[in-house]
């Protein structure tokens, strides 16, 4: 054999391993690409709904109301990131910026899910903002040993104690802290439209003078009726302004789609303040693939996601609750709503 013939194929050997390695060997990228969508009307992967409510009659929907996710691969290899580069589709990032050096994968997972999961008390806070209903102090957890252990839950409001109102966290302080530990007061509760009286004996407060009922409060809104949010393996907090648009949908006065496939994205707070999210491009992909009516776009992501707007796909700015509402109102009526 020759040479020249010798080195060819030492050549095209060393050409294969490397087109095998590169098939194979993981790069410190990883690949977004858009994700599931789920109907916040609808039910979730595991084909239970993905809002309940319990308490109230709900409406009987008609369309969509979809929150948007982008999907996360990785690993990948050289070559897919390499094929990710030159699809519009896909965006392919420093795996460090998904999953920070300092932090694993479970960790950073388990931070997205409790994002998603305040997401969820936000959204509720918000639909029952615009629906109307008071701020009061509501128990969110009984602390250990707590006194209030069989008398008091979470989600029950506390409207008063040994006779005093307590409409916020610093009313229910100044009552206790006039009242020697080992007292028994009575405590008006609500949950729902249920109300009682009971009677807990209070323990010693360790930050104040006073007693404690033991137990973690907050001042929320509350509502004559139960909403419970399932979906699992969805993290972050971009889903809190659909799912607001989901609860306002099944309880509220308005069919909010008429009928119409409505996609979105955002963030919310308490107040219905909707705020900026990552991965706008690829969700209005998505959005556009199944043929959306509308797509909110949070206002902080407008200049984003002008920048490449899937032909034919309408976006709608919404900076609040009620601008997603005025431009859900505005399609119905077959008007433009305003747009980035």
């Amino acid at each position: 054999m020759s040479r020249r013939l010798g080195t060819l194929l030492v050549g095209a050997a060393l050409l294969l391993t490397l087109g095998g390695l590169g098939a194979l060997l993981p790069v410190p990228y990883v690949a977004l690409a858009p994700g599931p969508t789920y109907d916040t009307l609808g039910d979730g992967p595991n084909g239970d709904p993905i809002i309940t409510v319990t308490g109230a009659d709900t409406n009987d929907t008609s369309g969509l109301l979809s929150l948007t996710t982008v999907a996360v691969y990785d690993p990948i290899s050289f070559f897919a990131a390499l094929e990710g580069w030159f699809d519009d589709e896909i965006v392919i990032v420093p795996r460090e910026e998904v999953y920070p050096p300092d932090q694993s994968e479970d960790e950073v997972d388990e931070a997205n899910r409790a994002d998603f999961l305040a997401s969820q008390q936000a959204a509720e806070q918000a639909a029952f903002n615009e629906l109307g209903y008071p701020v009061k102090v509501v128990v969110q957890e009984l602390s250990e040993n707590s006194p209030s252990e069989g008398r008091l839950s979470p989600g029950d409001a506390i409207e008063s104690i040994n006779g005093v109102p307590t409409p916020d966290l610093d009313a229910v302080a100044t009552v206790l802290t006039a009242i020697a530990p080992g007292t028994t007061v009575d405590v008006v509760r609500t949950r729902l439209d249920d109300a009682a009286t009971v009677r807990i004996r209070t323990g010693a407060a360790t930050d104040r003078d006073g007693s404690v009922l033991g137990v973690v409060v907050s001042n929320l809104r509350a509502a004559p009726f139960d909403v419970d949010i399932q979906l699992a393996k969805v993290g972050g907090p971009s889903a809190g302004l659909m799912l607001t648009l989901g609860i306002l949908d099944l309880v509220g006065e308005d069919d909010l789609t008429g009928g119409d496939p409505i996609f979105g994205t955002g963030t919310i707070d308490g107040e219905g303040v909707v705020g900026p999210i990552g991965g706008i491009r690829l969700k209005m992909i998505a959005a556009d693939e199944l043929e959306a009516a509308i797509f909110l776009v949070p206002q902080a992501n407008c200049d984003e996601a002008l920048l490449q707007v899937p032909a034919g796909l309408t976006l709608a700015r919404v900076a609040t609750v009620d601008d997603a509402l005025e431009a859900l109102e505005d399609l119905r009526e077959g008007k433009a709503p305003p747009s980035c």
